[in-house]
Parts: C-alpha cells; structure tokens; sequence
C-alpha cells in the first residue's frame, strides 16, 4: 500500500502536518460507564484528543455521546470515524482551505506526481 503523504508529498505546516503510514492502535476507553477497546489509526487517536481538549472534556465523554447517537447497526469505531470527519469539516473556511492549498485539481496532481494521462488510465480502467 503507498502511503498517501508521500505520494502527495504533503508539506509539514499548520495546516497539512506531515504524517506517517497508519497502523490500528487499540486502545481501552470508558463508554457510558463500561470498559471496551477500540482500534482507531493513530491521527485518528490525536484527533480525538484534540477534540476533547478543545470541547474540554475527555475522550470517554465523546465516546459516550457518540455511542448514544449512533445507529444500532454502526460499529463503535466506524462512528468515532464519521464524527471526527464530521467535526472537522463543520470547522473548515473557505480561508483554510486556500491557506492548506485546496481547490485546484491541477495542483493536487502535481503534488501527487500523477499525469493527466496517468490519471485518465485509471478512471477508464475502473
């Protein structure tokens, strides 16, 4: 699997930290008063830091909200998953996103070192 940061060759800055290859990270969290584990990525694990420090509050309260909201037929994990997308993108401007060089596809295929040509090949191949 190609890591996606150095393909995209993502600058190390406020906006678009420079991150390593995931790997699931277990950890054990209290969810509306019972023990369980959850295996999230490690950014997924420091958002969900970030989170509960800005909302002042502690990871297990966000677990526990989300659980309360879930549906019944999403995991746990795909949940937290979905909020912290969620969370994040309830926060984005139209400034950030300039400043983190969003909205021009040319620019992001150059960064991704992939060719209009290259690119053209894989949309038909799927």
């Amino acid at each position: 699997m190609t890591n996606i940061v150095s393909t995209y060759n993502i600058p190390d800055d406020d906006y678009c930290p420079s991150v390593q290859r995931s790997s699931l990270i277990s950890k054990n969290i209290t969810v509306r008063g019972h023990r369980t584990s959850i295996r999230l990525e490690p950014e997924m694990w420091d958002a969900l830091k970030d989170i509960a420090s800005r909302e002042s509050t502690t990871i297990h309260n966000i677990c526990s909200l989300i659980s309360m909201r879930k549906d019944d037929d999403t995991s746990l994990t795909a949940a937290i998953r979905v909020f912290l997308m969620l969370y994040y993108r309830a926060a984005t401007t139209t400034e950030g996103h300039f400043r983190a060089g969003h909205g021009n596809f040319e620019q992001m295929k150059r960064r991704a070192r992939v060719t209009e040509e290259v690119l053209r090949g894989a949309v038909a191949a799927n």
